[in-house]
């Protein structure tokens, strides 16, 4: 595929990550956290994550978001379920991002109950096994109000293709600091910009960056080498493959076809709105053709 011609699972991504990232940059998601007694960023953030699958310890968070330092996990879970929760966390990530989306997207309660009836179909389609988050929110009732569904279904789909590139992640080798060190490598974030977002400190990222260097991964001005960007490619390639898995399962052919179309403004208006920062850690580009 050329970078014009992306895989479909990295399109439906591109159109699906702006619905579910407000929960992490928009303001009502965390005024709806403040709300119920979580006011700290970290917490909020790891119980929100977290919180389909109840009230979890720090190592089970580890395992399962994979890229975060440990230690900033552990400032937060578990004391973050004294604050709050998991049931409650869970109606409030639901309602500000709901909020944050009304806010956004002019015209989108006339346009989610289109939308639902075949995100949730790919939603059911999808086969959550060894995907511990993606399993935990595919279990969840879908909310009665249209929006907040939408982000929901587009949260399930979300965690469903990150399970899976950890599972690539983790059949290749490659561990949560080292998977963002080959990331920077092929300029797709940066070490300023993981470095205080995701916890690590740069002795840690050095470790991790001189390991992939013994690997013959990177060479010494830290570029890939052929070897690290073949395992780059093959690591992306399994991820696109198998998160296409529940689309390709739940949607007709006329499906596929039409689900794009209605996602493209959604995503659209997210993007152009300048809520999503750039640079992100995410890596979600606003002004990729694939985010509308």
């Amino acid at each position: 595929m050329t970078p014009t011609d992306p895989h479909p699972a990295t399109a439906f991504w591109h159109l699906l990550e702006p619905v579910h990232v407000v929960t992490y940059f928009s303001p009502e998601p965390r005024a709806a956290l403040k709300a119920i007694g979580v006011r700290q960023f970290w917490p909020g953030y790891f119980g929100a994550r977290a919180a389909p699958m109840g009230p979890v310890n720090a190592a089970i968070v580890d395992a399962t978001f994979y890229n975060f330092a440990p230690r900033l996990i552990a400032g937060a879970v578990p004391a973050v379920w004294s604050h709050a929760s998991p049931a409650a966390l869970l109606d409030s990530r639901t309602e500000g991002a709901a909020t944050a989306l009304r806010r956004l997207i002019p015209g989108i309660d006339a346009e989610a109950p289109r939308i639902v009836p075949l995100l949730s179909s790919v939603v059911r389609s999808a086969r959550c096994q060894g995907r511990v988050l993606a399993a935990a929110n595919q279990v969840l009732p879908l909310p009665d109000d249209p929006v907040a569904a939408l982000w929901q279904c587009a949260t399930t789909l979300r965690e469903h293709r990150g399970d899976g590139h950890v599972a690539a992640l983790v059949a290749n080798g490659v561990g949560g600091l080292e998977a963002h060190a080959l990331r920077a490598a092929a300029g797709a974030t940066s070490a300023e910009v993981i470095k205080p977002t995701r916890g690590w400190t740069d002795d840690e990222w050095n470790a991790a960056v001189l390991g992939l260097r013994e690997r013959e991964l990177l060479d010494d001005a830290d570029h890939l080498t052929g070897e690290g960007l073949e395992l780059t490619r093959r690591i992306d390639d399994v991820t696109n493959e198998i998160s296409y898995q529940p689309y390709r399962d739940g949607l007709t052919t006329d499906g596929l076809s039409l689900l794009p179309s209605l996602l493209r403004p959604l995503a659209a208006a997210v993007t152009s709105s300048g809520e999503i920062p750039l640079p992100n850690p995410i890596g979600l580009n606003p002004s990729s053709p694939d985010a509308g």
